[in-house]
């Protein structure tokens, strides 16, 4: 009732598999394109950002003038592993984690 009859026609090897091949070539490069497009304008620039944060992270020293990513402005007073100490004002400090340092500002900055 609801299955028809299908005739299969035969067609030589040669022909179809290689018509085969490059249709199904042609219809990913699209695909293929989009990731490119992809990585080079969202995930390279990204990968370098970080790669950057990261550096300026690491050279962290005691006496430097930062930003962090709440907007407070500090001079680091003491550095841990994983935290850092910032003078916010005389007498008054704070512990913050290293990856919230947004910015390392130039000398003088902070008044």
């Amino acid at each position: 009732m609801f299955i028809t009859s299908a005739f299969a026609q035969t067609a030589p090897a040669a022909a179809a598999a290689g018509g085969d091949m490059q249709s199904s070539l042609m219809s990913m490069l699209p695909l293929v394109l989009m990731f490119v497009v992809l990585y080079f304008v969202m995930i390279r620039p990204q990968m370098k950002k970080q790669k950057e944060h990261r550096a300026m992270i690491d050279a962290l020293a005691k006496g430097d003038e930062v930003a962090t990513v709440g907007g407070v402005l500090g001079k680091v007073s003491k550095l841990g592993d994983s935290y850092v100490s910032l003078e916010i004002a005389t007498g008054v400090e704070i512990q913050i984690q290293r990856s919230a340092v947004v910015q390392v500002l130039p000398k003088g900055s902070i008044k």
